[in-house]
């Protein structure tokens, strides 16, 4: 039967089990990450609405053909900083999680969904829908850009760390790093962050999370060791900020979703297989090591990632803290990369550790306006470079 002749029905996930199951097998079907890199194939562990599920505002559509479930796609909507007049924030729907079977690709499916779901957006007042995919992924590229009307946005790097579980990192001794209780976690990063494109307007909820485990700061250790740092027993106003320090959180995504490699370049096999003995026989090289990643697995993400003062100083304590965060993760079960994203322009990527062929230096984000006031403002805010640094703040809800 010609495609042409099957009625296309699109409709909302209804969480039951036999929709519970077809998603899944659909999941398991759709590779994702581009060709020359790696497959990941994902493991919602029994949810497939996980990505979303911690969002203020979420929905799920299904496409069926036939009776056939054919194609999936989620967003969620919560209120961002954006710097477009006369306001500073905007409500914006966030496009994920788009899968059609391959078998039925081609046929309007994917841009009949992205149409729904803009239509809930639109009934949801949004100002803006945006997306994220690969910037080789021509397929994503001319759906969105080509045919629904997106505009280039940002292209912020994905840095994935490999976690060396038989190895935990030695931490410079003139380096204090301290957990932050949330409301100073909060107060922080308003006071520091709130500027930042894309700044979630309910990071408290954000550092609450049961998923959140936790934020840090580094700061040198100096002679008046008396005077406590980042502390709030005479209120946040006076509050003694060090003029050197950094400072970031971690959220367990492995809690949420699972990873596992489904193919990977002959490149990537080899040099994984030789670094392990090669690291385990000269640990002194400090080569860096892949994990068994054919097995599904969890990792940390890193957000909120911000440093204040200037120099090499700073440098060193981002480093610090994302090696804190690697023995972590190192003493967690399962957890076997580190990731975090930031804006392609920051300079943050030179400061955090990772791997080059596991990380995508090119990550894609595209906007599109939907109300006529934004329509207005979109030009600048796509050309317009971001004056913030760091240059764009990414939610751990949604990794």
């Amino acid at each position: 039967m010609r495609y042409e002749e099957e009625i296309l029905i699109i409709r909302s996930y209804d969480g039951q089990s036999a929709d519970r199951a077809r998603v899944e097998d659909l999941e398991r079907r759709c590779e994702v990450g581009p060709s020359e890199r790696v497959f990941l194939f994902t493991d919602t562990m029994g949810d497939p609405i996980c990505r979303i599920r911690n969002s203020p505002l979420y929905k799920m559509l299904v496409a069926e053909v036939d009776n056939q479930l054919v194609g999936v796609i989620q967003g969620s909507i919560k209120v961002v900083t954006v710097h477009q007049a006369p306001k500073d924030r905007a409500k914006v729907g966030y496009v994920l999680g788009l899968r059609v079977a391959p078998s039925f690709r081609r046929r309007g499916i994917g841009y009949n969904l992205v149409r729904r779901l803009e239509e809930w957006f639109v009934a949801n007042d949004v100002d803006y829908a945006y997306m994220a995919t690969e910037k080789d992924n021509e397929a994503s590229v001319k759906l969105f850009i080509n045919k629904l009307g997106y505009t280039n946005f940002r292209v912020p790097a994905i840095l994935v760390n490999p976690v060396k579980h038989y190895r935990p990192y030695h931490l410079p001794s003139n380096i204090q790093i301290s957990s932050l209780k949330v409301d100073v976690a909060e107060f922080l990063y308003r006071k520091f962050m709130a500027s930042t494109e894309f700044f979630p307007h309910d990071i408290d909820h954000v550092l609450k999370h049961k998923l959140s485990l936790g934020s840090w700061v580094a700061y040198y250790k100096d002679d008046d060791a008396t005077t406590p740092k980042f502390e709030t027993n005479g209120g946040k106003s006076e509050m003694v900020i060090p003029k050197c320090w950094a400072m970031l959180s971690v959220w367990n995504s492995g809690e949420v979703f699972k990873l596992r490699l489904g193919k990977a370049p002959l490149s990537c096999l080899i040099y994984t297989e030789s670094s392990k003995v090669i690291d385990k026989i000269f640990p002194c090289l400090k080569l860096p090591s892949i994990p068994d990643f054919y097995e599904p697995f969890g990792f940390y993400f890193m957000y909120g990632v911000h440093r204040e003062g200037k120099g090499m100083g700073t440098r060193k304590l981002v480093k610090a803290l994302c090696q804190y965060v690697h023995n972590m993760a190192a003493a967690a079960r399962d957890c076997k990369v580190i990731v975090t994203e930031i804006g392609g322009e920051d300079s943050l990527g030179d400061e955090i550790p990772h791997w080059k062929l596991l990380s995508c230096p090119e990550d894609l984000w595209c906007i599109k306006a939907l109300k006529k006031e934004a329509r207005n403002t979109l030009h600048e805010l796509t050309k317009t470079p971001p004056t913030t640094r760091p240059a764009l703040f990414v939610d751990p809800r949604e990794v």
